[in-house]
């Protein structure tokens, strides 16, 4: 969905210089923070179009994790296999667990809006979130160190 922001051309004072102050709610609307590199588009009909330089991808990674799960299943004498089927048939109280590692099994890189359909599909409680909450909750940013 394309939105339309109208903002006003300052002049910059003892320069020939001109300026646009981007309300807070375009800032939030579109991710965009101090310090990004906005390109300027021409509609070449007096409109322009302002987009982030994306000088970053989104790599989305996945993995299998591994743990040792341990049940403590009570059951008559003899018949140690019953608590197998306990197990098995998930009426078993977990007695403890133990996190033995994570492996990557694929990745590839993605674009916003794939990733953000790929979130509401794995996390179906937050369609209703916006882009912007979703970004905040489940991107990893890239940051400069």
């Amino acid at each position: 969905m394309n939105q339309h922001w109208t903002v006003t051309v300052e002049a910059v004072p003892d320069s020939d210089d001109v300026m646009i102050t981007l309300p807070e709610e375009i800032l939030a609307d579109k991710g965009w923070k101090e310090g990004d590199t906005i390109r300027w588009i021409d509609n070449k009909d007096g409109s322009w179009t302002l987009e982030r330089d994306q000088d970053t991808e989104l790599v989305l990674v996945e993995c299998v994790s591994m743990f040792r799960t341990r049940y403590l299943v009570e059951v008559p004498k003899g018949r140690s296999e019953w608590a197998l089927d306990t197990v098995v048939c998930n009426d078993a109280k977990e007695f403890s667990q133990h996190h033995i590692g994570e492996e990557i099994v694929s990745h590839r890189v993605v674009d916003e809006q794939t990733a953000l359909s790929i979130c509401d599909s794995d996390n179906d409680y937050t369609r209703e979130w916006t882009t912007e909450m979703k970004k905040q909750n489940f991107f990893t940013a890239w940051t400069k160190k």
